[in-house]
């Protein structure tokens, strides 16, 4: 930005398209907040051309559109087994022996969800989608697993139940959780029949629910709930220590 201010008015336009897809750039790969702040502080310069100021607006709406789904001290906005976790110091923390499934107040239809998290060794838990507030969510809505792929104990699991999968439905690529006690970060998008799950910046699943389910799912089981357009988002905890924080959503319902 101050590149700009300091270049002459015939160049305003160039170094402006810099700072703009910097910005986009930053909306689009989980620091949303940065861009912000790069974008007010275009839109308060002299001189830039006004329709790059069209185009840094329209990237201040995507950035201002995410909402926290977390107040950082407690479960409101949360329901379901809501005792099994704790709610403090910016974290939900699914705690050793407890867990259950617990879901976001509001549902969801199209969205970006993004969030960060840190296993436990041998940890297993999962992340709901488009999912009832009853009933088994794997199947009855759709589940991505959030699981230690490193842990001897799932040697022998399946492609489609290894972290980031469509559980039963879609395998994901495998290699891009850091250790057991890092925090990653990972992003899903849920946008009409497509399914996309980002892993510290690699996709690691992108997948048309309709063509993945075609001719039965890899589990041959019946899941329903590949048919929902709309439902909560959960954790699904299942009795190891897992932390989530950070969690955000932006709707594209209406885009």
């Amino acid at each position: 930005v101050d590149r700009l201010v300091a270049a002459p008015e015939n160049n305003r336009g160039r170094v402006a398209d810099q700072v703009l897809e910097l910005a986009d750039r930053m909306e689009g790969n989980r620091y949303e907040s940065y861009s912000v702040n790069l974008i007010n502080a275009l839109l308060y310069s002299k001189g830039v051309p006004e329709n790059r100021r069209t185009i840094a607006k329209k990237i201040l709406q995507r950035c201002v559109a995410w909402k926290s789904l977390f107040d950082g001290k407690s479960s409101t906005g949360w329901i379901g087994q809501t005792d099994g976790y704790q709610f403090v110091d910016g974290e939900i923390r699914c705690e050793p022996g407890n867990g259950g499934n617990i879901y976001t107040a509001e549902e969801y239809s199209d969205f970006i969800l993004r969030f960060e998290f840190k296993l436990s060794p041998g940890a297993n838990n999962g992340l709901g989608l488009r999912a009832p507030a009853e009933g088994n969510a794997a199947f009855q809505g759709m589940e991505a697993q959030i699981i230690d792929n490193s842990a001897e104990k799932y040697a022998a699991l399946k492609p489609y139940q290894l972290h980031g999968s469509i559980y039963g439905v879609i395998p994901a690529v495998r290699g891009h959780l850091l250790p057991v006690g890092q925090w990653n970060f990972q992003q899903v998008r849920c946008d009409g029949r497509r399914v996309t799950v980002s892993l510290n910046g690699h996709v690691i699943v992108d997948a048309d629910l309709d063509v993945a389910s075609r001719g039965g799912t890899l589990d041959g089981a019946d899941h329903p709930g590949l048919k929902r357009t709309s439902g909560h988002i959960g954790f699904l905890g299942h009795g190891s220590a897992v932390a989530f924080r950070n969690l955000r959503l932006r709707s594209l319902s209406g885009d």
